[in-house]
């Protein structure tokens, strides 16, 4: 099996090209004008239009007697995730050296179909609590039931070991506490939010930007270990304060720096609670997204709305298989997968070789 691993996010879509052709020799690859990793813009003989949507290769592989495996991630061109596809919304394109263009493949016969990712994808969850004095006189049983309800909500409905969440709080000590390891279990999780109390801190202080310090570095941590062995993943650090940094140990800079110079893989969230929140410093920390709930009775609401955009995010990674007609002594063949959903389509081009391809694929 040939594996490449890339890790890229597209932010463009189609260029357009001179002429049609085969594509190795048409396509300028000094033209990207993103990050595209291993994919390409699609030649411009295929005609498919301006981009909507962004297809981001993770990985690819090809597997005897001639599948080929497509991993990646489809956003719109503003980022934001597009979970929920099917088999059926993909096309697939396939140019080969006696081909003009490229030829469409159908999808059923060439048994199409989008298959669970576990075993090459990991997904982990960092779930950052502030239990300073504060939260824990005033808001301790919103929190509870707000977290519950957050876990239930991101974590799967039966138990898969490619997503996994630990639970971490900071009071004004210069550590970051451990209340529940990662996990694929739910009901651990809940068992150790049930288990938080009034006297779990023994300061009252609030050193917050050193948990978002902490908390990057462990998440660069296991996101480096679960990607051994030919694995790629995505992280996601939750952040819940209700307050400002009170310890003064480290300086807004420095947690920002940190922040902004970890693994893009890595998505950063906060949550604020109330009216001594810094909300600027907070939509600064939390990069991929940030909310805000006015009072407690508001915690439940938008730990929720988080829930909802770290799921979308985890859901829409796809592994896109096929049987591929080439055989072996065809050499290098092109690859264009286009999908569509409701009124927007994108696609992406990318390469595999049919090296020791046969029939009997399935």
């Amino acid at each position: 099996m040939k594996k490449f691993l890339i890790v890229a996010l597209f932010s463009i879509a189609l260029v357009n090209l001179n002429s049609c052709g085969n594509a190795d020799n048409d396509v300028d690859y000094n033209l990207n004008l993103g990050e595209l990793g291993k994919g390409q813009p699609v030649d411009d003989c295929l005609n498919l239009g301006e981009n909507d949507l962004v297809l981001s290769i993770q990985e690819q592989f090809t597997t005897l007697p001639g599948k080929v495996s497509i991993l990646f991630k489809v956003s719109d061109v503003d980022g934001i995730p597009v979970s929920g596809l099917t088999a059926s919304q993909f096309t697939i394109y396939e140019q080969g050296r006696n081909d003009a263009c490229f030829n469409t493949i159908s999808t059923s016969e060439s048994q199409a179909r989008i298959s669970p990712n576990s075993q090459i994808f990991s997904n982990n969850a960092f779930l950052v609590l502030d239990l300073s004095n504060s939260v824990l006189s005033s808001s301790l049983d919103e929190l509870k039931t707000a977290t519950t309800s957050f876990v239930n909500n991101v974590m799967p409905t039966t138990t898969q070991q490619a997503f996994k969440m630990a639970i971490y709080w900071f009071d004004g000590e210069n550590k970051l506490h451990l209340l529940n390891p990662l996990t694929a279990s739910k009901e651990d999780l809940i068992l150790a939010i049930d288990g938080i109390s009034t006297d779990i801190s023994n300061d009252p202080s609030t050193d917050l930007y050193g948990a978002v310090i902490k908390a990057t570095d462990i998440a660069q941590d296991v996101l480096a270990e679960s990607t051994n062995g030919g694995k790629i993943g995505a992280a996601s650090v939750i952040i819940f304060t209700d307050g400002t940094d009170q310890a003064s140990r480290f300086t807004k800079a420095e947690a920002q720096k940190k922040v902004d110079g970890a693994d893009a893989n890595i998505s950063f969230f906060t949550i604020g609670l109330g009216a001594e929140i810094d909300t600027a410093v907070l939509t600064d920390l939390g990069k991929t997204s940030s909310v805000f709930a006015g009072n407690k009775e508001e915690l439940e609401t938008t730990f929720n709305d988080i829930s909802t955009k770290i799921s979308e995010r985890a859901n829409s990674f796809y592994l896109f298989e096929y049987c591929s007609p080439k055989r072996d002594g065809s050499g290098e063949n092109n690859l264009a997968i286009q999908v569509k959903t409701g009124s927007r389509q994108g696609a992406v081009q990318t390469k595999f070789n049919a090296k020791g391809f046969t029939g009997g694929c399935e």
